[in-house]
């Protein structure tokens, strides 16, 4: 049995995509392999394997022991996604985004869920050769579409009209996630209700919080800013919404949009080249919030069109299906080990 050693904080920050990889890649192999993987989590026995999900310090230290065996590094963010998403003094800044290239260079193997990211990465300096692309995915157990009577239940549940055209978005509420559009949208179109599941993650030094926070406190009365809502909850939301829009800036692979399409829900996100092989295929694509107005109108009005982007939202979840997805991590993790078991 290969014990493939985990390094992970991820799930001690409510409300971030970073602990959904992790939660979601853990009960994967728990459920496939239990046989063939052991799975022990933030231990510093030796290991052929060690897979890091995060970059803390302490972790960063165990990477110079040679009891660490093959070390593998999941890329959730860049310098320039962590400036977009945390409002930091320049020297911390600077600090931090030495440190984040500085830790990805210690491993030997990267993950990325972004083909796009494979050359931003070249540009920190890091050997695109040492990159492998695994895409994001989600377990249809956890997410999964509703019934036409049990969506009724939910609406009722959540104290949402039967009738009301429902636009739901979801993620951390800062500048970087396009809520500004969101709140815009909901002002300019008062016939729908919009639902927006999120918070203040990592509170005052989020991007954009003086702002934002203000405009949670006085939003209209067809936008609905729910907090911080735990992830085994989230499915409720995705199966109460008619769409589901990301209108974010900058991306990997957002968790969200996967859930929605495992829910198979229709998705709308920001026109960004960063999806085009991975989302774009199943998603209507807006370049700026008047188109994202005019596509959430169009969709309204249109049942048909509704039900081209279920469709394609059905055709995204076979794709990023768990269980095509645990093979692929199956053959990764055991060509790791064997190039950690050749090093001892």
């Amino acid at each position: 049995m290969l014990d493939i050693h985990m390094f992970s904080s991820a799930d001690k920050v409510a409300g971030q995509g970073v602990g959904a990889v992790y939660t979601e890649l853990i009960a994967l192999l728990r459920k496939y392999f239990p046989s063939e993987f052991k799975i022990s989590i933030n231990k510093y026995s030796p290991s052929l394997v060690s897979h890091y999900h995060t970059i803390d310090p302490a972790f960063f230290a165990s990477t110079f022991s040679k009891r660490r065996g093959q070390k593998i590094g999941y890329v959730h963010f860049l310098p320039d996604t962590l400036d977009q998403s945390l409002r930091l003094p320049g020297v911390a800044r600077w600090t931090l985004d030495k440190y984040t290239i500085a830790f990805y260079q210690r491993m030997d193997r990267l993950v990325v869920v972004n083909p796009n990211f494979i050359p931003k990465m070249a540009a920190y300096g890091i050997d695109p050769r040492k990159v492998t692309f695994i895409p994001n995915f989600v377990s249809r157990e956890t997410f999964y579409p509703a019934t036409a009577e049990q969506k009724k239940m939910l609406r009722k549940k959540h104290g949402v009209n039967q009738d009301a055209f429902v636009v739901f978005g979801a993620g951390q509420v800062q500048d970087r996630k396009g809520v500004d559009d969101f709140i815009e949208l909901a002002k300019r179109n008062p016939q729908m209700q919009f639902i927006w599941a999120g918070g203040f993650s990592f509170g005052m030094i989020t991007n954009g919080y003086d702002h934002l926070k203000g405009e949670v406190e006085n939003a209209p009365s067809n936008l609905n800013f729910t907090g911080i809502v735990p992830r085994d909850e989230m499915v409720d939301y995705y199966n109460i919404a008619d769409v589901f829009l990301l209108p974010s800036f900058d991306e990997l692979f957002p968790m969200s949009v996967l859930e929605a399409f495992s829910t198979a829900t229709p998705v709308m996100v920001r026109d960004l080249a960063l999806y085009d092989d991975i989302i774009a295929p199943y998603a209507m694509m807006a370049k700026d919030q008047a188109a994202m107005g005019v596509g959430l109108r169009a969709l309204k009005a249109d049942t048909a069109l509704r039900a081209e982007y279920t469709d394609k939202a059905e055709q995204a979840a076979a794709t990023y299906s768990e269980a095509r997805l645990a093979r692929v991590w199956h053959d990764f993790y055991l060509a790791q080990a064997k190039i950690g078991a050749n090093r001892r």
